[in-house]
């Protein structure tokens, strides 16, 4: 059961270790530089606990293994007794970081889909943007042209004027 647990816990590592590994590239592709950094930070929080976990789980195991020669020397049922509760303990506290390690997974995994979901808003928005950008350099383009229309008509109805002005005294006359 030892060399299960140990063999558990090796594989557990390693699936962590990939797991880790693909999401530090996945993150590191789609987040900001603080969220990446408070991403790090975090990881190497989870590192550290998972660090002591492991030498926590080796030192069990280590004293296991040594109870168990102890107990093999000696043929007593009750160390024998000590030490099969002793694995049980192991066995139970290796599948309890196994579900921290999963849990902390599973967190990142969440992390990076909203990280994922926020980038596609933000190229959303930016397309948006550009397209009011465009719309907005129409309109003000139009709004000149309106301007230069109104400008030549005032220019006519003046030169208008001013016939009128001419035309109306000599007609009178």
């Amino acid at each position: 059961q030892l060399l299960e647990a140990k063999a558990s816990l090796s594989l557990a590592e390693t699936q962590h270790t990939l797991q880790l590994q693909q999401a530090r590239a996945q993150i590191n592709n789609m987040v900001s530089k603080q969220q990446f950094e408070q991403l790090q930070t975090t990881l190497r929080e989870e590192q550290c606990k998972t660090q002591q976990l492991q030498e926590s789980l080796h030192q069990q195991a280590e004293q296991t293994c040594r109870q168990l020669v102890r107990t093999q020397v000696s043929r007593l049922s009750c160390p024998l007794q000590a030490a099969v509760e002793q694995a049980e303990g192991l066995e139970h506290s290796l599948r309890s970081a196994e579900a921290v390690l999963a849990e902390r997974a599973a967190q990142l995994r969440a992390a990076q889909a909203q990280l994922s979901r926020n980038k596609l808003l933000i190229e959303d928005l930016h397309g948006e943007n550009t397209g009011f950008a465009v719309a907005l350099q129409a309109a003000e383009l139009k709004q000149k042209s309106m301007e230069e229309k109104n400008q030549l008509l005032e220019e006519q109805v003046s030169a208008l004027k001013q016939l009128i002005g001419k035309i109306t005294p000599a007609s009178l006359s």
